[in-house]
């Protein structure tokens, strides 16, 4: 069952997080904090400004957890191909390369959401997938 949740409701936790780029380069990556409990290959829904994708967590060589790539559906997020999105989002928004975003946790470990300070989003919760459910899925994506 899906539930339509506004990103300034008390059930959403919001963090600040930076947009920072992957070395020397232009690519963005977003840091994690430390109280979202994610780690390194987890797959999860991720809202970019209310739009749905699919992202999967990294650790850099500091051991630092984080989302470099944001891909349509959940087999491309977790082999990291296709278009990434969160380039896209930060080439065309509002957010920059060492500016900060609001990361939203919809449902903790599998359903959060990246948006612009100061704007107001609607997301869309499943409020999570069954655990076989997502099992199943992930087989079948390859």
């Amino acid at each position: 069952m899906t539930e339509r949740v506004p990103s300034d409701h008390e059930a959403i936790e919001t963090h600040r997080v930076t947009v920072e780029s992957v070395g020397r380069t232009d690519r963005p990556r977003v840091a994690l904090p430390d109280a979202v409990d994610l780690r390194d290959g987890d797959v999860v829904s991720l809202a970019l400004d209310g739009d749905g994708y699919y992202a999967a967590v990294e650790t850099n060589i500091q051991g630092e957890t984080g989302i470099a790539h944001v891909a349509d559906n959940r087999r491309l997020a977790r082999e990291r191909e296709g278009g990434n999105r969160l380039a896209e989002w930060v080439r065309d928004g509002t957010v920059s390369l060492g500016g900060s975003a609001h990361l939203d946790v919809i449902t903790d470990g599998t359903e959060y959401g990246l948006r612009t300070p100061g704007t107001r989003v609607v997301y869309t919760s499943t409020g999570g997938a069954d655990s076989s459910l997502a099992d199943i899925a992930e087989d079948l994506d390859g």
